[in-house]
């Protein structure tokens, strides 16, 4: 029984793709990059070979288009991974245009032979290889010789222990009948898809032999720094960090405190560690106040926290609470982070890459998403249709991470029937705390009652609460009334005086 060779992972150094591949590309793989004009392959061949080009292993990038290199290089020079220096020393880009202009293949894979024979290149790159497709059919038995050149030249480049890309411009549906997809050991699909005025960029590992790589369609950005792909993550998938409660059993799980006198009583001792809240209610109620003493109570307990802002600007948000400069302190601290992400075409994905990554970051055990609506908004147009699936499966990951999230819903106060969120997304948290207004007295009272707990007892009452300048003061339980959801609630008459 002879003993299983390791393969050798390459990282990328591009954040999120090895993720996506497995765990890294495969050393001496002979890969393809494929999609639409425009969709991003060239830069993703650039920047990988850039991240695993070195001097004694250099990097061969032939171009195979009519235009010369020197134009390509003018647009990728704008990039910070693109880097003049190691042009010609650990980088070189060779131009096929002559060769392809003759017609031969033949003639092509003999420069390429000879280019990596003088240089002995650890990364080879074919730009753009459609472009050889289309000489092929000027032969005879065209689909052939095309098979024939690149099953050899996949042969020699494996054989001299280069991995290798070939970068072209494919539909779809061309799979299944070009031999350059069966001969390659890994197919990157890069896709954009355009909905209204919203374009998102997609990323498809469609086989990577020898390896896992994550299933699906994931999210990709082209930037000043290049490409930033957000891995699709799969539930249960996420990394956990452990806490000291863990392991207790649920019945002595720890509780979060919500930094509001008697709320916390309400909740049944605190928010359970690891549980998800959603707090509901009209504008103005008081939704994000609470999610600020929620956090700010977090601050001063050493368990940092972050606030996600889809409404309002970061500076705002600080400035609009009643203890504003006090929270404003905490994120200068280091004890609160604020995000605000790209309106109008972001992912769940690219949220979540975000929001993750500022955990590890800060040792974040608390999270608010203010709010859902704007978060739903913030989201493009091709992401909003299954919004409720995302967002099931985005809570799901953090919390279990062991985050304790908060998340702030903006509904009408219809006194007809009791809604909590207009996404149908209740069902998704394990607690729900409601906020509504009623006229009591000629003025406009607010109340608040917590609607359930998962797996614990809570109170059922409903109290008045005001908003000052110390933040949220509770009131009274309002056991002098009937009707209260109703919006316009009835005193109780008292029991009959036995007067004489």
């Amino acid at each position: 029984m002879t003993d299983r060779v390791a393969i050798r992972q390459l990282s990328t150094g591009i954040p999120g793709l090895d993720q996506i591949l497995g765990g890294g590309l495969p050393e001496f793989s002979f890969n393809l990059i494929a999609g639409a004009p425009g969709a991003g392959k060239t830069t993703l061949a650039q920047q990988i070979m850039f991240g695993l080009a070195r001097p004694d292993r250099p990097a061969l990038y032939f171009t195979v288009v009519g235009e010369p290199p020197l134009k390509m290089l003018r647009y990728q020079q704008q990039f910070t991974f693109f880097d003049v220096a190691r042009v010609n020393e650990s980088v070189r880009y060779i131009n096929l245009s002559q060769e392809m202009a003759d017609g031969a293949l033949e003639k092509t894979l003999a420069r390429i032979v000879e280019e990596v024979e003088a240089t002995s290149p650890g990364v080879v790159i074919v730009d753009s290889f459609r472009t050889v497709a289309h000489a092929a059919r000027q032969l005879h038995d065209s689909a052939l010789s095309l098979q024939h050149f690149v099953q050899q030249l996949a042969v020699r480049l494996t054989s001299w222990e280069a991995t290798t890309f070939l970068v072209g411009e494919y539909q779809p549906s061309e799979p299944e009948q070009n031999p350059v997809f069966t001969v390659a050991d890994g197919l990157l699909w890069l896709l954009q898809s355009v909905d209204r005025n919203s374009m998102v960029r997609k990323m498809q590992v469609m086989k990577m032999r020898g390896q896992a790589p994550i299933p699906g369609l994931h999210t990709f950005r082209i930037t000043e720094n290049g490409i930033q792909v957000f891995p699709r993550v799969i539930v249960g998938s996420a990394e956990k960090p452990r806490s000291s409660a863990e392991g207790a059993g649920r019945k002595t799980r720890e509780r979060l405190s919500l930094g509001v006198k008697g709320l916390d009583d309400m909740l049944g001792g605190g928010i359970p560690a690891g549980h998800s809240v959603l707090v509901a209610g009209p504008s103005g109620s008081g939704k994000s106040v609470l999610a600020s003493e929620f956090i700010s109570e977090g601050a001063r307990r050493d368990e940092p926290g972050i606030i996600a802002v889809f409404e309002k600007r970061p500076n705002e948000y600080s400035q609009d609470s009643p203890s504003g400069q006090r929270f404003d302190r905490l994120v200068h601290e280091g004890k609160v982070a604020i995000l605000q992400t790209r309106p109008l075409d972001l992912s769940i994905d690219e949220m979540l890459s975000e929001v993750v990554d500022t955990i590890h970051r800060l040792k974040a055990r608390r999270l608010v998403i203010d709010s859902l609506s704007g978060f739903e908004l913030a989201l493009a147009p091709t992401f909003r249709e299954d919004f409720r699936e995302s967002l099931y499966r985005m809570v799901t990951v953090l919390t279990g991470m062991g985050i304790t999230m908060m998340m702030t819903a903006e509904v009408e106060d219809s006194y007809t029937d009791l809604r909590f969120s207009p996404h149908g997304t209740a069902f998704l948290t394990d607690a729900i705390i409601m906020q509504r207004y009623v006229a009591i007295g000629g003025q406009l009272q607010r109340i608040m009652g917590v609607v359930k707990v998962r797996g614990s007892e809570h109170s059922k009452d409903l109290r008045a609460f005001e908003i000052t300048q110390e933040g949220i003061v509770m009131g009274e339980r309002l056991g002098g009334y009937e009707g209260l959801l109703t919006g316009n609630p009835r005193s109780i008459p008292g029991p009959p005086s036995n007067g004489g």
